[in-house]
């Protein structure tokens, strides 16, 4: 149980690489937040039926009044924060001159504005007692797409805050990023995505979409022990769809 006695905060935990991360880091003995803007029951139930801790937060994370709710709600409930995963996201797939300026913004709002946010009052927290950040950026944020502008952007940001919150709390406070490329979610349904782009996700030298579980084992690593000597890096588990 090598995160036996860790407090753990996961968003977007309700579905996807989020409810993976949840299930994995609560087998591996820790107790679970399980924040998302829908409802994280079945994840909490899945947690529990396995022997785990875990419990059920609302959370927008775009709204900082929401986000700090939920980190007050975190606190009564468990005391402090030792590790977070921000998995909480949206995808947008659409040609930039047809990309409304509300569309973009959304976009910036959940994926950067809510990971500076979530990770603001993660850290504030954890400050004074050491901690792991750990959050969801994306191989676009390395390798760009045509018609995908403002989701690479906005996780293209997300590194930049792993980079330097890295520095500003180094060595008390580890921050990293974890780099997915396709992985079988909701995220990559036909209704965020064009079949198009759906067929071109496998064209990759793995030739298959990654498994929820699979990002879940980087997580893990990234909270336990082992990686003590990580920080700053964006890990890329993408099945060779980009080489940096």
């Amino acid at each position: 149980m090598p995160l036996s006695g860790k407090r753990v905060l996961v968003t977007g935990a309700a579905r996807g690489i989020g409810a993976a991360c949840a299930f994995r880091l609560a087998t591996d003995g820790a107790s679970c937040i399980c924040a998302d803007i829908g409802d994280s029951t079945g994840t909490v139930e899945r947690v529990r039926a396995g022997g785990g801790q875990s419990f059920e937060i609302k959370c927008d994370v775009s709204n900082e009044e929401s986000v700090l709710l939920l980190f007050e709600d975190l606190k009564r409930m468990v005391g402090g924060l030792d590790v977070l995963v921000h998995c909480a996201g949206v995808i947008h797939e659409k040609p930039l001159l047809s990309t409304s300026a509300a569309e973009f913004d959304r976009v910036v709002s959940t994926n950067l504005r809510g990971t500076f946010l979530v990770g603001r009052e993660a850290i504030r927290v954890m400050e004074g007692s050491g901690g792991r950040v750990i959050l969801i950026a994306s191989d676009l944020s390395y390798s760009g797409r045509e018609t995908f502008s403002a989701y690479a952007a906005s996780k293209h940001g997300v590194l930049g805050l792993v980079r330097c919150w890295a520095k500003e709390f180094a060595p008390e406070i580890l921050v990293n990023a974890i780099c997915p490329g396709p992985v079988d979610t909701d995220m990559l349904s036909a209704s965020n995505m064009s079949l198009e782009w759906r067929k071109k996700e496998t064209n990759i030298p793995l030739m298959r979409l990654g498994r929820p579980g699979e990002i879940a084992g980087l997580a893990a690593y990234l909270a336990g022990d082992e990686s003590g000597f990580v920080t700053g890096q964006g890990l890329g588990i993408n099945g060779g769809s980009v080489m940096p």
